[in-house]
């Protein structure tokens, strides 16, 4: 990318930030240790997460779902962010 060059508000920018979630248990980003199963950017800047945690009942799901719908707000052109644990 060059300089000054705005970045492009799709699914791999959303998922790049999103490896700023480090799990606090494991000490690797949630997209590497594959938390992160979809990320979808659709019109307006709405962004739909789909993730995991390691285990049911992980004492660090809130700080997960709520640490990838912060990193996915400060990309930019980012309007709104829903963020889903499943298993």
């Amino acid at each position: 990318m060059s300089v000054g060059a705005e970045t492009q508000l799709d699914d791999e920018t959303v998922k790049e930030a999103l490896r700023l979630v480090i799990d606090p248990e494991l000490g690797h980003n949630i997209v590497d240790l594959g938390l992160v199963y979809a990320v979808l950017v659709n019109d307006g800047g709405v962004v739909n997460i789909v993730m995991t945690t390691t285990t049911r009942g992980c004492p660090a799901t809130d700080y997960l779902k709520e640490g990838a719908r912060d990193a996915a707000w400060g990309v930019p052109g980012v309007e709104f962010v829903d963020v889903t644990v499943t298993y």
